[in-house]
């Protein structure tokens, strides 16, 4: 599922004496398995794993698909710390990894099967033994752990990162979790603490209004810290009204454009503030 900010580049990141990026490491799916009619989870292992940082909450990663014949593309790294691809460039997407277990070396990431796109496609057909290539993880989003109030919400394509989130909270905290699917086939279980309220939307109109319009609803203060991320035009509804309308606290506001209705690749470091 793809999304993720972009805000991890360390400094200096493809500059000459900078820190450079790593090749993606080649991994190979062990394990397939279906959370809902649209949304898979996938089990990806391999040796490469072993130097895999745990990923932040709500992190994210560059995964590399291969050629229709299965190869996948191996970069070098140039004398400036960017990678360079002599045979092209594969294509690329950004999901967030769901889960990571060092001991296991098994990373888990979760895939909405919701259209014809090149990850989709490969997503959908993919099995024990596909291979593919994945680089990161990056984002260092900061949990604040003097926020005893949230408002949460996203889309299908936040469902993951959503519960990296909820796993990085304090057990004491409470707040309110707002989640757009296609149907009530789409709802997933998620490690929800104790003191949140969870609401499932439908997905009805405009992608994203459903959240939007719960947003404006809530009853929320300078106290609440808010995590919201879907379409990136709602993001833009959602953060102009706690910004601007409600004068939130803006370290208190984190926003995600994870896609884009017409827009095949949407960048990951959308974070709605144009």
């Amino acid at each position: 599922m793809s999304l993720r900010p972009n805000a991890d580049r360390p400094r200096g990141q493809g500059r000459p004496g900078g820190p450079r990026r790593q090749p993606p490491r080649e991994v190979e799916v062990v394990e397939v398995k279906p959370l809902t009619p649209r949304i898979v989870a996938m089990v990806f292992a391999g040796e490469s794993l072993a130097s895999f940082a745990e990923p932040a909450p709500t992190a994210h990663i560059k995964l590399f698909l291969p050629d229709a014949e299965g190869n996948i593309a191996r970069p070098v790294v140039g004398l400036d710390g960017r990678l360079e691809w002599p045979d092209g460039r594969q294509t690329m997407r950004t999901y967030t990894p769901r889960r990571f277990d060092a001991e296991a070396g098994t990373l888990e990431v979760w895939f909405v099967l919701h259209n014809d796109g090149p990850a989709a496609q490969w997503a959908a057909q993919a099995k024990p033994g596909s291979r593919a290539a994945i680089g990161g993880p990056g984002g260092r989003f900061f949990v604040d752990p003097t926020a005893a109030l949230w408002w949460i919400g996203g889309d299908e394509s936040a469902l993951p990162a959503i519960a990296t989130l909820l796993e990085a909270l304090p057990d004491d905290v409470t707040g309110q979790i707002h989640l757009e699917v296609e149907d009530a086939g789409s709802r997933v279980d998620l490690p929800v603490p104790a003191g949140f309220e969870v609401t499932w939307h439908d997905s009805v109109g405009e992608p994203g209004a459903v959240l939007v319009d719960a947003l404006r609803k809530a009853r929320i203060g300078d106290e609440t810290h808010i995590w919201i991320a879907c379409e990136a035009s709602a993001v833009r509804k959602a953060r102009s009204y706690i910004l601007d309308d409600r004068a939130l606290p803006r370290p208190h506001v984190t926003t995600r454009g994870y896609w884009r209705v017409g827009e095949a690749n949407h960048p990951d470091h959308d974070f709605g503030e144009d």
